[in-house]
């Protein structure tokens, strides 16, 4: 296995959680065929710089912590919880480096939403608070099929979707936050049909794979040929990357004296 994912620890406080939520996105990219790189979240950013050098995609793991609505431009609301630092400065590291190396990426729950406040989007901080219940988003780990999703046609998302599907996959779902407003170069892959809640966005490229789904794949790898194949996806696309050259009428714009910045 030599296509490498760089993971971040999914958080920097809680090593239960960790313990016990890390080792199902291991296995899931080891049996797509990725060898997994666990980025720690107190290194320094050099050394996380080097760990991300030597990986061909990212992959955004959920987090028990919530994400802080400074960052899309809001006071906290109470029934928002608290926010990982730590979690959150090597995530932006990573989302930068993917976009600027157009490497591969998968966010998932908590990973796609601070994907989509990364490009500019915002989230709901509470959905029973700011959106009623029409859904529970919050069975929990163990409910393996918590509602439907509604593929959006002509998605990456959709195409992925195995022909033994239902037309509307059941997903689990573990979050009280959700994407409110999509981050520009996003679009909506999925919703919940009874509530409207965005359920996956992805970015609008053919040739760059950027996924992120607010359910967690990694929970039924082994029981759903859906989650098999947006591992499946992910690890392709890795296994296809190569660094993006810069053009040199971009690197040296003619018309900026040297002296600029």
């Amino acid at each position: 296995m030599n296509v490498r994912i760089a993971i971040p620890e999914p958080t920097s406080t809680d090593m239960e959680y960790n313990q016990r939520s890390l080792p199902l996105y291991l296995a899931a990219l080891q049996s797509a065929g990725a060898t997994p790189v666990v980025v720690p979240l107190h290194e320094r950013q050099d050394r996380v710089a080097r760990v991300l050098a030597s990986a061909q995609g990212i992959l955004l793991p959920g987090s028990r912590y919530d994400v802080d609505p400074q960052r899309f431009g809001e006071d906290r609301i109470p029934t928002c919880g608290p926010a990982d630092p730590g979690r959150t400065a090597v995530d932006e590291l990573m989302i930068q480096d993917a976009f600027s190396l157009h490497k591969p990426i998968l966010g998932i729950c908590h990973g796609a939403q601070t994907l989509n406040v990364w490009c500019n989007g915002s989230l709901y901080q509470d959905l029973p608070t700011q959106l009623g219940k029409a859904v529970d988003h919050t069975p929990g780990r163990l409910v393996a099929e918590a509602h439907p999703v509604r593929l959006t046609s002509g998605t990456r998302l959709a195409a992925l979707k195995p022909s033994d599907e239902d037309p509307e996959p059941q997903v689990n779902s573990s979050h009280h936050q959700a994407i409110h407003e999509v981050g520009a170069p996003l679009r909506i892959a999925a919703l919940s049909p009874a509530d409207g809640v965005v359920e996956a966005v992805e970015l609008d490229s053919a040739d760059h794979f950027v996924v992120a789904v607010q359910w967690h794949p990694e929970r039924t790898y082994t029981t759903s040929s859906f989650s098999r194949a947006i591992f499946a996806a992910f690890v392709r696309a890795a296994e296809a990357w190569s660094p993006r050259r810069i053009q040199e009428s971009v690197a040296q714009p003619a018309a900026q004296p040297l002296s600029q910045p």
